[in-house]
């Protein structure tokens, strides 16, 4: 199942809350990944320019898309970003695809490769 990585950032009034009612994010945040057929991988509080990352696994991106715009509309989050990840033989994968792709590819600009 392809996974994502969510990376948040929680307003103040958010951690406010939190700080004060002190609630598990798992068990808060497990009724919007079911509706979104989604499961999670890992989650960890963060330090620096995000509070929380998520990676969990979606069935496609639409439904990691549902859920990012969810969490997003409730009003808790000032940021959040949504990645794709690909595991490492899909990414080498990629690559094979991408050097048979750029065969007959010719850049716009003049580069080092097609001078």
């Amino acid at each position: 199942m392809p996974q994502f990585l969510f990376q948040v950032a929680y307003t103040s009034g958010s951690w406010a809350k939190q700080v004060r009612d002190q609630a598990n994010v798992l068990e808060r945040i497990s009724p919007l990944l079911k509706a979104c057929n989604g499961r999670v991988d890992s989650c960890f509080y963060a330090f620096g320019d995000y509070d929380l990352v998520l990676i969990a696994d979606f069935p496609n991106a639409e439904e990691a898309a549902s859920f990012s715009l969810a969490a997003t509309a409730g009003g808790s989050l000032k940021a959040i970003k949504t990645t794709p990840l690909l595991t490492v033989d899909q990414g080498i994968s990629a690559m094979h695809r991408a050097a048979e792709a750029g065969k007959n590819y010719v850049p716009p600009v003049d580069t080092p490769v097609n001078r």
